[in-house]
């Protein structure tokens, strides 16, 4: 098994994808883009790290930025919670170490937004220690090579296999003297990116693991690995205002917990509402409803809920020069133009760019 690794490591040098945050020497660019790459694609990550590094460079910088500049920083990406736990991970940097990361696995599996993965990435390939970063790519890669038909979404299972990679890095720290545990971690992401792929047949002609592959010897390519059926997503449906006079939108401000917590939303409510049911519902929020016309219905799905939206936009007579006191905290009034300053969840993107486009 250790001449495999040796193999694999030089498979992923000679192969590996150039990213923007790979081989950098800063650990920073590890912890931020492993927090970016969390349900997101490699290809969709690589322009929002590059913009969000030029504006924070480091962690005083993220730790100092106002949430809505944040916001805005991450829109696009999704699960916003990455976002706001990557500010609260930079201010305990800054408070307790330093403002910079600490090279020791255990120090590193306290801060804020870091899990068993991304404390073993960064410890990794960072800072070589020898510990290991189990994602869905090595969990894939880890099954077929070993020929495991156990569960990969048991925790059990990824314990088991946690502890065997552990093991085999812990064996080769000691016994190769250029060994680099990080390399390692990343040639299985790697091959399971790029050849043990997750969706479709794994391009088996292509992998240097394909003398070692248990799967591909039994000819169990195409059922390993195991992985139970996930619940079908609960569908939800919901209407959206669009509430404006002449030039100015009303948005609300989110709940600071929940889904969106925090960020920039047309009104909603739950459920398909009538014509009258939305000038009521806008009526309700105080202001004095002219008409009310469809707009284009949309859909977004999150991991566990789908929301299917029918809207409406509602004309107003006018809003007030500002809002009163008790809803400036929560409600704010901007023009299109002003819009693009906003952090806007994409769940709304049907409707941010059905105005974009119009004069």
């Amino acid at each position: 098994m250790e001449q495999d690794a040796v193999s694999l490591i030089g498979w992923y040098r000679k192969n590996k994808r150039s990213l923007p945050w790979r081989d950098t020497g800063d650990p920073e660019d590890v912890w931020i883009s492993e927090i970016m790459l969390q349900q997101t694609r490699v290809e969709a990550v690589k322009e929002y790290f590059i913009r969000f590094r030029e504006a924070l460079p480091d962690a005083a910088a993220i730790a100092a930025c106002p949430d809505d500049r944040l916001m805005k920083l991450w829109e696009g990406l999704g699960y916003y919670s990455r976002a706001r736990n990557l500010k609260k991970c930079a201010q305990v940097l800054v408070e307790q170490y330093g403002g910079k990361l600490p090279a020791d696995h255990g120090e590193l599996l306290k801060l804020p937004g870091i899990g068993p993965y991304t404390a073993g990435a960064i410890a990794s390939i960072a800072f070589g220690l020898p510990v290991p970063a189990v994602d869905g790519n090595v969990l894939r890669v880890w099954a077929r090579i070993t020929g495991c038909t156990d569960d990969i979404a048991l925790d059990a299972t990824k314990r088991l296999f946690t502890w065997e990679i552990a093991a085999l890095l812990e064996l080769m720290s000691r016994s190769t003297g250029d060994f680099r545990a990080g390399d390692y971690n990343q040639a299985l992401m790697e091959l399971g990116a790029t050849v043990c792929v997750p969706n479709g047949a794994p391009l088996c002609g292509h992998c240097p693991m394909n003398h070692r592959c248990e799967a591909l010897s039994e000819g169990l390519t195409g059922l390993i690995p195991v992985k139970s059926v996930k619940k079908p997503r609960r569908r939800e449906e919901r209407t959206i205002l669009v509430i404006r006079d002449g030039e100015r939108f009303f948005f609300r401000k989110r709940p600071s917990k929940g889904l969106l917590a925090g960020l920039y939303e047309f009104p909603g409510a739950e459920g398909f509402l009538t014509q009258e049911q939305a000038v009521d519902a806008v009526r309700a929020l105080g202001f004095d409803p002219v008409r009310a016309v469809p707009l284009p219905a949309g859909k977004h799905i999150f991991t566990h809920i789908e929301w299917h939206m029918e809207a409406w936009e509602v004309r107003v007579s006018g809003f007030p020069a500002e809002l009163p006191a008790e809803k400036r905290d929560s409600a704010i009034l901007v023009t299109k133009e002003e819009l693009s300053q906003f952090a806007v969840p994409s769940a709304f993107r049907t409707w941010t760019e059905y105005y974009a486009l119009k004069d």
